[in-house]
């Protein structure tokens, strides 16, 4: 189980993510930088917890960071904890949430009565988190989903559910391997960033998509697809920036031809 988590690191959790995609924004940077960017601020309660010294004081302040695994938005205990369960990590909804939000490849809702995971042996000793999965796709109704989203959350598996680092669970060492849909071998968060790298141009689709979503106030049809492909290959000529993605979608025709309330 995590260690517990009081208020005032719940709103460090949202502080350093405001504080970190403010900075990008504001500094221009390439949208693939939420990925690798060596950069986040950090308050004294936040930088004990993510066992980094020489921060002192509850103001936040710009921090680089020296272990890759905490590099971007992978490393950040507000993304690990959202995607959690309170009182252990949940590999599948990391997985889901990576494929929705970055990959753009959203899994079908799970088939109905689907059983809970057995957290425990018939002796009562806990399961660490991974035993429980693999017994839950022995079942071939489950199999096929969570091949596609479990090797993406079980590379984070060394991220408990509040984001701390962890070498075991329930007393078994943390087993952080995988292999992706594409047949990508992964083994812990830097090796997933990577991955994800890798497919740049498919999380600037996904990010994009969300954008458009936002600026058009309302959800994307098949029809808008040759839109978010023209904004990205615009944005892929300046590194995909921030401006050149912003400049691209406000000239595209679903945002000048959205409709206005009346």
């Amino acid at each position: 189980m995590p260690a517990s988590v009081n208020d005032n690191l719940r709103v460090a959790f949202v502080d350093e993510m405001e504080h970190f995609l403010d900075a990008q924004l504001k500094e221009d940077r390439s949208i693939v930088d939420l990925l690798t960017s060596d950069q986040t601020f950090l308050n004294e309660p936040l930088a004990r917890h993510y066992g980094i010294s020489g921060v002192y004081g509850s103001h936040f302040r710009r921090v680089t960071l020296t272990d890759e695994n905490r590099f971007g938005l992978l490393g950040k205990a507000g993304v690990l904890a959202v995607t959690s369960y309170s009182t252990r990590t949940a590999p599948t909804i990391r997985g889901k949430w990576l494929l929705e939000n970055m990959l753009d490849a959203p899994p079908p809702a799970p088939p109905p009565n689907v059983p809970a995971l057995e957290e425990s042996n018939k002796d009562g000793k806990p399961r660490a988190v991974r035993e429980m999965l693999e017994a839950h796709r022995s079942n071939p109704v489950c199999a096929s989903c969570h091949a596609r989203m479990d090797p993406l959350g079980l590379a984070l598996e060394n991220f408990d559910a509040i984001g701390q680092w962890r070498t075991a669970d329930a007393g078994t060492a943390i087993n952080a391997s995988g292999v992706l849909l594409d047949g990508t071998t992964v083994d812990g968060p830097a090796a997933l960033r990577r991955a994800l790298v890798a497919q740049k141009e498919q999380f600037v689709r996904t990010v994009t998509s969300k954008m458009l979503t936002y600026a058009t106030g309302r959800g994307l049809e098949y029809y808008d697809a040759p839109a978010v492909r023209g904004i990205v290959r615009a944005a892929a000529a300046d590194d995909y920036r921030w401006s050149s993605t912003i400049v691209a979608l406000v000239k595209s025709a679903p945002f000048r031809m959205r409709r206005t309330r009346e």
